[in-house]
């Protein structure tokens, strides 16, 4: 009897495909492993606290250095340069981090990126040149080979049923970070000005920005305190699972289980890994120059450099006197706005954007987060034009700011969305380190490049009045058609891997 006529009787095939995806309910989400991700929470706070605490003082901070001859609007060129140093380091490190990861582990990468983290906020801290500034910052992107890895951990430590649930997490402690990060750079800096009798010496006169690099720095220490007592090594885990026995032996913290009949360990993506390629040396980089890998990285790569334009126009425009185009914001303004956003970011991600996945699929959320650049980018004339109007502390002004936060806020969660096809694209599971440290190669460019490349165009703008100076501006929201149709080319959800290494449309 045909299948369309007996659902339940016919075909052995078809109709119970139909009656598992008609009649049975989806199987309930695998709890997460709660320490260890309280562990990589902690860990990740790290990286954006110290990156990001930078942003509410750098214009001021690049102002007092002898290098701009008093002219505030070529501030943005060096400011864009020292912020972009970090991504730089990063790119030229990260791959090896996180390769290095598939042989000797994850929790060594990642403990070793937070103390190198500590030691180059430090010097920052303490350096009064812009060579100095340039050199820890570089430092302090290089030393660090968290970000790779710890979506590899995130990968191992989820399976389907919780993967976009661990990757909502990802933005949340982000905004944590991008909260605290900022309050403290706004709050903290030039301490001697705020508290005099508790901050009298002439050490923090010198050194008026060293107090948030100690703060966030102490964090990242006790941080990695923390990780090496609680957080466990899941590519360990991952080899002893391959010597137990059983017809089918289950490992739900690490997302995967080993199947005895074909030798081979299922993972994220339902992979099937062979027991030698697991074991074997690492494997070249050209095996990762498959069609899944390829465009889920364009995308991320495009989408970042975006986004990284923006997240650093952000603090200049803001900071930016009214009378060219900007808002005229002190650090401590600046330390706010950025804190509120993070609040909102984290929180509205958080809820958000498991049910975004659930309610309209992987591409579809990604796609509608990538369309927020649209009004991210317009918004920051109409702002500034409303400044000049009414001044700085005009209410509807406020409106248009809080408005584009949560514009912001719906941009950054495309992240993860793309971390989730990167992840599962990768071609075997002994290459997940790999294909995250690619990827994070290539955004670490884009994001080296991007700052430099936003704020120039924009002090070239203002300095030129090009398109009233907000042309920047307008070029960027022309680029967001780019990420748009390399997203749309991606398939409605996460990638499943074939052993032809063709794609999953």
């Amino acid at each position: 009897m045909s299948a369309s006529f007996c659902p339940k009787q016919g075909d052995e095939r078809t109709p119970l495909l139909q009656q598992h995806q008609q009649n049975v309910k989806p199987p309930k989400p695998t709890p997460l492993p709660k320490a260890q991700m309280f562990a990589l929470v902690l860990l990740l706070i790290s990286e954006p606290m110290i990156s990001m605490s930078i942003l509410p003082y750098i214009s001021e901070l690049v102002s007092e250095l002898p290098i701009t001859g008093g002219d505030k609007r070529k501030v943005g060129y060096y400011a864009g340069i020292i912020i972009s140093l970090y991504f730089a380091g990063e790119a030229t490190t990260i791959l090896q981090w996180s390769r290095l990861s598939d042989s000797i582990g994850r929790k060594p990468i990642l403990l070793s990126g937070v103390m190198g983290m500590v030691i180059a906020t430090i010097f920052f801290g303490l350096s009064r040149t812009f060579w100095a500034l340039a050199a820890s910052r570089f430092l302090a992107g290089a030393l660090n080979g968290n970000v790779g890895v710890m979506k590899c951990m995130l990968a191992e430590l989820t399976d389907e049923s919780n993967i976009a649930v661990a990757f909502s997490l990802t933005p949340l402690t982000w905004s944590v970070g991008n909260t605290i990060g900022p309050s403290i750079g706004g709050l903290l800096s030039r301490p001697h000005d705020h508290w005099p009798q508790q901050f009298s010496g002439t050490f923090w006169i010198q050194y008026p920005y060293f107090l948030p690099c100690a703060v966030t720095s102490a964090y990242a220490a006790l941080s990695f305190l923390i990780g090496s007592i609680v957080l466990k090594e899941t590519l360990q885990k991952h080899k002893k699972a391959r010597k137990n026995t059983g017809s089918h032996i289950g490992n739900s913290d690490l997302g995967y289980t080993v199947n005895t009949e074909s030798g081979g360990i299922e993972g994220l993506n339902g992979a099937s890994v062979s027991r030698e390629g697991d074991e074997q040396e690492r494997a070249p980089l050209r095996s990762l120059f498959t069609r899944p890998v390829m465009l889920s990285i364009g995308v991320y790569a495009v989408f970042a450099l975006l986004e990284i334009s923006l997240g650093s126009l952000l603090p200049l425009a803001y900071t930016t006197p009214i009378r060219y185009g900007g808002l005229g914001l002190d650090a401590g303004q600046m330390g706010m706005c950025l804190g509120v956003f993070g609040i909102l970011n984290g929180l509205i991600q958080f809820w958000m954007f498991p049910r975004l996945v659930r309610w309209i699929g992987l591409r579809g959320s990604l796609l509608a987060s990538i369309s927020c650049l649209f009004p991210a980018f317009l918004l920051f004339p109409i702002i500034g034009r409303q400044a000049r109007y009414a001044g700085n502390e005009d209410f509807m002004l406020w409106i248009f700011v809080l408005l584009h936060m949560l514009t912001m806020v719906g941009v950054d969660m495309a992240y993860g969305s793309i971390c989730i096809y990167t992840s599962s694209a990768a071609p075997r599971k002994n290459m997940l380190g790999a294909t995250n440290g690619l990827a994070q190669t290539i955004v670490s460019v884009q994001r080296s490049v991007g700052p430099a490349i936003a704020s120039s165009l924009f002090a070239f703008s203002l300095e030129n009045e090009i398109m009233g100076g907000y042309g920047v501006f307008y070029g960027l929201t022309l680029c967001t058609f780019v990420v748009i149709w390399f997203s749309s080319q991606l398939p409605r959800e996460a990638w499943k891997y074939q052993e032809d290494d063709s794609s999953a449309g």
